[in-house]
This record gives structure tokens, C-alpha cells and sequence, in this order.
């Protein structure tokens, strides 16, 4: 009989990661983790530059996943993640999207090496020569958080004002710190826009701070 090796799923195997509370601000030490990433500039709702990375990033997230399946070690794709600032704070502070920068990256297992990323890119050029551009973009990096503080938001994007105060307020009163530039605020995304209702999403908000 044979044996079907588990699918890992890190939302379930590191909740303190992807699962933390909606009522208050936690501490947490993020350990150092590896992604595929990509860079942008500009509103996630209207900017095409946003929904070109996406196009890119997925169908090699997935391609990924589907390539370390078949050397024997499957797992969920994990979900999308943002780094968000801007060269001036105020802007993004006051919510002026187009002057909004963007990192958006999806985790990689530890096992996973350049040579599968590599793998994974080429066969996407080849089922979607159109993206070829795109998938240049790309690229496979590790990240190092350290000391962050984070709570889920509950609800639609337009209304994580209040939830990221209350991340900041927390680290003002751990007598923390942070600059916005080295230290990148930190979205997680759990819900899908398309499928999820508003009011339903789940959004981790994260910020790194000394």
C-alpha cells in the first residue's frame, strides 16, 4: 500500500504566524522565512501594475508547489502577502495610494531551492510566453522580521485604519519603535475578495518594530 506523504499546511502548523487575536495587539518574535517576491508602485484597487504582479506571482507559486509534490514533499500554497510604504511616510499616512510602494510575495517552504524556483519560472514562460516580462521580475529572497506586533482585522480593506492604530498605539506603549522604510508594514491575506464577503475577510496586520 502506498504511503501519501501529509500535505503541510503553515496556516495550521504556525498559527502564531497566521491565526492571532482580532481583539487585541500580540507580540511575536517572526522567525526568518523565504519568499517569492515582487515589486510595485501604485493603488492595489486600480493599478494594473498590482493585477500584472499578481498574474506573475501565482502561476509560479503554484507551479512551485506542484514540482516539490512530485519529489515527494506537498504542502498549501501559502497565502499572498504585502509589504506596503512610501518614499514620503505622509503619503502614506493619509492614504495617497498612487504614491503607495509594494512588495507582494508568497512563502516558500525551506526546502524549496533556487533551482525549483528556476524550474518553475522557465515552465511558466513556456504555458504563458505573454507573462515572460512579468516573470523576470520575479525574484526568490529570504526575510528577516525579528520583533513585530500584529492582530487579524476583520472586515474590507478601507477599514484597517483603526486596527493598524491599534498596532501602532501598542508599540508606542512597549516603548518601540519603527521607521516605515526597514521596517515595512505588513498585510497577510487569508480571504479572498472574490469569494468573501466584506465584512467577512481576515486580514493579519503586521508591523516589525525595535
Amino acid at each position: 500500500m502506498k504511503i501519501i506523504p501529509a500535505k503541510i499546511d503553515f496556516k495550521k502548523t504556525q498559527k502564531e504566524l497566521y491565526q492571532p487575536s482580532s481583539k487585541e495587539v500580540v507580540m511575536i518574535k517572526v522567525p526568518e522565512m523565504q519568499f517569492l517576491m515582487i515589486d510595485g508602485m501604485g493603488s492595489p484597487g486600480d493599478s494594473q501594475e498590482y493585477q500584472n504582479a499578481l498574474a506573475a506571482l501565482y502561476p509560479v507559486a503554484f507551479k512551485t508547489k506542484f514540482l516539490s509534490k512530485a519529489k515527494g514533499k506537498d504542502y498549501v500554497v501559502p497565502p499572498l502577502e504585502g509589504l506596503w510604504w512610501a518614499d514620503d511616510m505622509n503619503d502614506f499616512r493619509s492614504g495617497n495610494r498612487d504614491k503607495w510602494k509594494w512588495t507582494m510575495m508568497i512563502r516558500q517552504p525551506d526546502w524549496i531551492t533556487e533551482k525549483f524556483i528556476e524550474e518553475a519560472i522557465e515552465i511558466t514562460k513556456k504555458n504563458k510566453p505573454e507573462l515572460s516580462e512579468l516573470l523576470d521580475k520575479l525574484r526568490f529572497e529570504r526575510y528577516n522580521e525579528g520583533q513585530c506586533a500584529q492582530i487579524m482585522h476583520l472586515g474590507p480593506f478601507s477599514e484597517e485604519g483603526p486596527t493598524v492604530d491599534k498596532v501602532h498605539n501598542f508599540i508606542e506603549d512597549q516603548n518601540g519603535k519603527f521607521d516605515g522604510f526597514n521596517q515595512k508594514h505588513h498585510e497577510i491575506y487569508l480571504s479572498d475578495p472574490r469569494k468573501s464577503k466584506p465584512e467577512n475577510m481576515k486580514t493579519v496586520i503586521r508591523q516589525p518594530f525595535d
